[in-house]
């Protein structure tokens, strides 16, 4: 089987990070895998993939965050490890990115090493939040990432939600200026993200469009540290 490794990215607040770990939640369904999570949000403290660790830890899953020299230090720094892992083929490695371009940059960093193993770099998108509220501002965006991330993105997931007052209409009503994006941008849609109460109600209001086989089940482990 081989392996990959999935990048996500996407505006501040769209979710990349929960969307990266339910991801490796997935792909951990199958035992014989070997899944690395790494955190590479080097801009934003407020949501780490490093709330998750208790879970990715349960499930097998490794778990690389930044590291800080030191408690004077304020700015966390990425370690060699990640790198390693990025290179090694035996394992699927997820790489949860900071907001928008100027965390994209941190890809950049890696595109070389990225680029010699098969890879996936998702725009996460959620219509519900005010600078992706449609596909042309989204497009502003998606354009910035694209030119720091020095990777082309490979399709865009629908991670339309109200946090706790996601009901399916939220879901499915975004739908359509995701799928605006995807004919701009020409790439596919390949996921949307469904909270796991949700998950029925989804699959029968959807029509088809929303199935099990495009769905990235969510379950919230990323707590605000403010």
């Amino acid at each position: 089987m081989e392996t990959a490794i999935y990048i996500f990215t996407g505006h501040y607040g769209s979710g990349k990070t929960e969307t990266a770990v339910n991801f490796a939640r997935l792909l951990r369904k199958d035992p014989n895998r070997k899944i690395a999570l790494i955190d590479l949000d080097i801009v934003n403290p407020f949501f780490r993939s490093a709330d998750a660790k208790a879970m990715m830890e349960e499930i097998g899953v490794r778990l690389e965050t930044p590291v800080f020299a030191n408690t004077n230090v304020d700015i966390p720094a990425l370690t060699g490890i990640m790198g390693a892992l990025m290179e090694d083929p035996s394992y699927d490695v997820i790489l949860d990115v900071g907001g928008d371009d100027l965390g994209a940059k941190a890809v950049g960093r890696y595109a070389d090493a990225i680029q010699k193993r098969k890879h996936f770099r998702y725009f996460v998108m959620n219509e519900r939040r005010p600078f992706t509220r449609d596909a042309e501002a989204a497009s502003l965006i998606y354009d910035e990432i694209e030119k720091a991330a020095c990777v082309p993105c490979s399709g865009i997931i629908n991670n339309t939600n109200l946090l706790d007052e996601t009901t399916p209409e939220t879901i499915l009503n975004g739908i359509g200026e995701v799928e605006a994006l995807c004919k701009a941008k020409g790439v596919p849609l390949c996921y949307h993200v469904v909270e796991e109460s949700l998950i029925p109600a989804v699959l029968e209001a959807g029509q088809g469009k929303i199935t099990q086989e495009n769905m990235i089940p969510l379950v919230r482990t990323v707590q605000r540290l403010f």
